[in-house]
């Protein structure tokens, strides 16, 4: 059994997440404010067309400066907002780049033939053809609409996570042209000293913030901590579990109930970067990862090596007990879903009441170190077995289990529809928002 090195922190009145969400909004709105003002004081086009195509490029790269900033990973975000959150919020923006720049090119083309004898479409071959960094821009807006199509749910429920990723990565290609083309035509850009140095502030934090979380700071954990496969443990038939062992991992900022994303560095693996949960709380000397078989993939660490070098991204995740916000806590889980829930066991605080939903007995993977754990931290446990009808997990049966529930934090993991129907019956149980805390593995571009 492993042990925590560090206490957690008690409850908190301050939500983490509120305060993290809180800086980003303000963020993004004082830097809209700050290119509303540049836009003024560059002075307006007599054709409010054009006008308004500026305005709306402007935002459009201030939307792009602020997605990079959300997928970037740091560590601070992540840790308090949470990478699926991040990642819901990446595709919205991602909607309001599209919008914005078709925003811009619908209106600069149709502001500039109003001016000229041209039709719109050969408004824009002359555009691209006699004004420098237009081309570029033309490009990085095809690149837009084609990423943006490949992540409609229709498109993103037939595509591999790896064809979409790598599709997606095209992105940062239209960054660095959008960027070009600002400094190429872009008015505002060049009004003034002070506008420049903020625009070039602005893209310089943000591919710097993609350099750091994405690239920097992976390699140089990795560096240091050098981890390696040291046990491969099969748990039953489909699951199994593996030790990571490393240097100074005591030094690694990971908690319960937090992911990796990772690479197993075999000839035939290398290339794949899966997110699995910790199943035991980090002890500063091996980290450990229990995975049930759902895909070739998954199916082949079975037959992982001992001494296999291990490339891991992360710690990531908001489900933790940073956010926690009450002295009791009730965990639910379904499935596979017991690995953070069996960790977050382990570091939690206070009574605890663990409730494990699994169709059969013999689907429990890991209820042996749940009941030791549990008798030892004095938590309730309860194994909830049958078939997905009737509900057991309804509000009546876990009223029944938890009568204090909504007096309790509730951390949940397991299926996505189990998910679904247990937050919905917290609703109806009158269980506060703030106090119900999950996490679906989602992973931005």
């Amino acid at each position: 059994m492993t042990t925590v090195q560090s206490p957690p922190a008690p409850p908190t009145a301050i939500r983490p997440r509120a305060v993290a969400r809180t800086g980003l909004y303000a963020v993004l709105a004082a830097n809209a404010a700050v290119v509303t003002y540049f836009f003024t004081e560059a002075g307006f086009a007599a054709n409010a067309l054009i006008v308004l195509g500026r305005l709306a490029g402007l935002y459009g790269a201030l939307f792009m400066a602020f997605q990079l900033l959300l997928v970037a990973r740091l560590p601070w975000l992540d840790r308090r907002i949470g990478m699926d959150r991040l990642t819901s919020w990446h595709r919205w923006t991602g909607f309001g780049i599209l919008w914005t720049l078709l925003a811009h090119a619908v209106f600069i083309t149709f502001g500039y033939a109003r001016s000229s004898s041209l039709g719109p479409i050969d408004q824009i071959v002359d555009l691209a053809e006699t004004t420098e960094g237009v081309l570029r821009a033309v490009v990085a807006f095809g690149v837009v609409l084609v990423v943006g199509a490949v992540s409609g749910r229709w498109a993103r429920r037939r595509l591999a996570y790896e064809t979409w990723h790598f599709i997606h990565l095209y992105t940062y290609a239209a960054v660095v042209l959008a960027f070009t083309h600002q400094v190429a035509v872009g008015t505002t850009f060049t009004a003034s000293s002070a506008a420049t140095a903020y625009w070039y502030g602005v893209w310089g934090v943000a591919l710097g913030a993609v350099l750091v979380g994405r690239v920097v700071l992976p390699v140089w954990r990795n560096l240091r901590h050098q981890l390696r496969v040291s046990a491969v443990v099969p748990e039953s038939d489909d699951v199994v579990s593996l030790y990571i062992t490393g240097r100074d991992l005591d030094r690694l900022p990971a908690r319960a109930g937090q992911f990796f994303l990772w690479r197993f560095l075999t000839a035939d693996r290398w290339w794949q970067a899966n997110p699995f949960s910790l199943s035991a709380a980090p002890d500063g000397e091996r980290l450990r990862l229990t995975v049930k078989r759902a895909g070739a993939g998954s199916a082949a660490l079975r037959h992982v090596k001992v001494g296999t070098r291990v490339f891991a991204e992360g710690p990531y995740g908001a489900f933790t007990a940073l956010h926690r916000t009450r002295p009791e806590s009730v965990l639910i889980a379904g499935g596979v879903g017991v690995t953070p829930i069996r960790a977050l066991l382990e570091e939690l605080e206070g009574h605890t009441v663990v409730i494990y939903r699994v169709s059969t007995d013999r689907d429990a993977v890991l209820h042996d170190e749940l009941r030791e754990l549990a008798a030892v931290k004095g938590a309730a446990l309860h194994l909830v077995t049958g078939p997905v009808a009737p509900d057991l997990l309804a509000p009546r049966e876990l009223a029944r289990m938890v009568p204090d529930i909504a007096g309790r934090d509730v951390f949940l993991c397991g299926p996505p529809p189990m998910m679904t129907a247990v937050l919905r019956t917290l609703r109806d149980l009158g269980v506060p928002r703030r106090q119900v805390h999950f996490e679906r593995f989602s992973l931005a571009g």
